[in-house]
C-alpha cells in the first residue's frame, strides 16, 4: 500500500553554535527514527512517509524538541507530497534506481 504522504523536513536551530547545532539536529533525527515510520536521512533533510496527520504531529514535535534542547529559535523547511485518495510515490520508488 502506498503511503498517503511524504514529508521532507530540515530543522535549523538558530541560537546554537557548531556542535550544539549538530547535537540538537541529532536529537530530532533520533526522534524521527523512533516513530517507526519509513525515513531516510540525507545531508540537508530527512524524508518520512506515512499518514498525513501523523506526519503533521511529527513535524510539530520536531520543533518542540529543538526548543526543549536549547534552541532559542529555529528555522524549519518542509516539503510535502500528499494524496489521500491514491497515495504518493514511496521513498523507494523515487530513489531505488539511483542507489548503486
Amino acid at each position: 500500500m502506498k503511503p498517503e504522504a511524504s514529508l521532507a523536513i530540515q530543522v535549523l536551530p538558530q541560537s546554537a553554535m557548531g556542535n550544539e547545532v549538530l547535537r540538537i539536529v541529532d536529537k530530532v533525527i533520533a526522534y524521527i527514527k523512533s516513530t517507526g515510520l519509513k525515513s531516510v536521512v540525507g545531508p540537508f533533510e530527512t524524508v518520512i512517509e506515512g499518514d498525513f496527520d501523523r506526519l503533521m504531529d511529527i513535524a510539530r514535535d520536531c520543533q518542540l524538541i529543538c526548543i526543549r534542547e536549547g534552541a532559542g529559535s529555529l528555522l524549519t523547511y518542509m516539503k510535502m507530497s500528499y494524496n489521500p485518495n491514491g497515495g504518493v510515490w514511496s521513498i523507494d520508488e523515487k530513489t531505488a534506481k539511483h542507489i548503486e
